[in-house]
């Protein structure tokens, strides 16, 4: 489970159900390998979002939406690129 849940107030709250808590504790090593790369699909979709037309979406029809979401794709992967040369 996600560190942000380790609080007394949840494993209590668990505890009288008779479920076993299994919350990371923040500040210990988990040592899972979980969570080395984490927020991958936030910032993507903040991406996404910094074109207006797939903000909001107008579109009706689901094709031109999806064409859209795929030339919105491309311009981010083509400016990641250039970076990178």
């Amino acid at each position: 489970m996600d560190r942000g849940y380790d609080h007394d107030k949840y494993r209590r709250l668990l505890r009288a159900r008779g479920i076993r808590s299994v919350i990371a504790e923040r500040g210990q090593p988990h040592g899972s390998g979980l969570g080395v790369f984490r927020w991958v699909v936030e910032p993507t979709i903040a991406w996404l979002h910094g074109f207006r037309r797939l903000r909001i979406r107008w579109e009706r029809r689901d094709d031109i939406h999806e064409a859209f979401l795929g030339l919105a794709t491309c311009l981010i992967t083509h400016r990641h690129v250039q970076r990178l040369c």
